[in-house]
């Protein structure tokens, strides 16, 4: 099977967990901090609910496939077909009612992402690709459906780029004098954002972003995204990141390689 025979069922997904997790933002929902004693690290029970919907919907559709997700862990993650699942990436702006924050859905073939969705529900938006092609949709002026290819921006100097990381907090172990490096480069640089910082990058309007410590299943879905909109997606070092750690994202490999160079020092 291909990418695009797996669209509707992903359409599905996004609709399924958008229905179980809206009920709960902006209301009095609590969060349990996962992090033990480390970084708060909020889980609520929207993130539990939307999780369990998918994960039922994937077993009853695809018995055989493996599904990796935040909140309910692995099974059969060696399957040819495994599915990549964030329910809400961006729990800290959830819990605060900013609408930085959306619903990961990845699907990986022979350990490597070939379709990714970002469902962002309360502003009515998607972002998908297929590291081809990416596409964005959402809703128009008079509430009209629109659609648009994502296409990265040029940019050739760090000098001329903004950078964007969910928070210097965040960048673990030595990894923030690295990140301090580029960010002194750079022309711009903001905090917040998490999944949707990577998809303005592939809409052309964020030119780096920069982060460590992310687990698959924060970056899977986005990495076809990235590469369909023409941009590029790595570890600091230059390889794969589909298992997540320290990861950077450009929309100009020019841009990607002069701040690699400062990241590995």
């Amino acid at each position: 099977m291909k990418p695009v025979d797996f669209i509707p069922f992903v359409e599905e997904l996004a609709r399924a967990s958008g229905e179980a997790i809206l009920p709960f933002f902006r209301t009095a929902i609590g969060a349990r901090d996962k992090s033990r004693g480390g970084v708060f690290d909020p889980v609520t029970e929207a993130d539990r609910a939307a999780e369990t919907i998918m994960r039922r919907m994937i077993n009853n559709s695809f018995p055989g496939h493996g599904i990796i997700g935040e909140e309910f862990g692995s099974q059969r993650e060696d399957a040819e077909f495994v599915w990549v699942l964030d329910p809400i990436d961006g729990t800290k702006s959830f819990i605060s009612g900013i609408p930085m924050w959306g619903t990961l859905i990845g699907l990986q073939h022979a350990g490597q992402p070939i379709y990714g969705m970002m469902h962002q529900p309360f502003t009515r938006e998607k972002f998908s690709g297929d590291g081809a092609s990416a596409s964005w949709r959402g809703i128009g002026p008079k509430d009209v459906p629109a659609e648009r290819r994502l296409r990265a921006r040029d940019c050739a100097l760090l000098g001329e780029a903004t950078l964007m990381t969910t928070h210097p907090s965040l960048l673990k172990g030595d990894t923030l004098e690295p990140f301090r490096r580029v960010e002194a480069q750079a022309r711009l640089s903001r905090y917040g954002g998490d999944c949707y910082a990577y998809c303005m990058l592939a809409a052309g309007h964020v030119d780096l972003v920069i982060e460590s410590g992310l687990n698959a299943y924060d970056i899977a879905a986005l990495i076809p995204i990235i590469e369909g909109a023409g941009g590029v997606i790595t570890s600091w070092d230059g390889d794969n990141a589909a298992q997540g750690g320290s990861i950077i994202a450009a929309g100009d490999r020019r841009a990607h390689e002069q701040a690699v160079k400062l990241l590995r020092g």
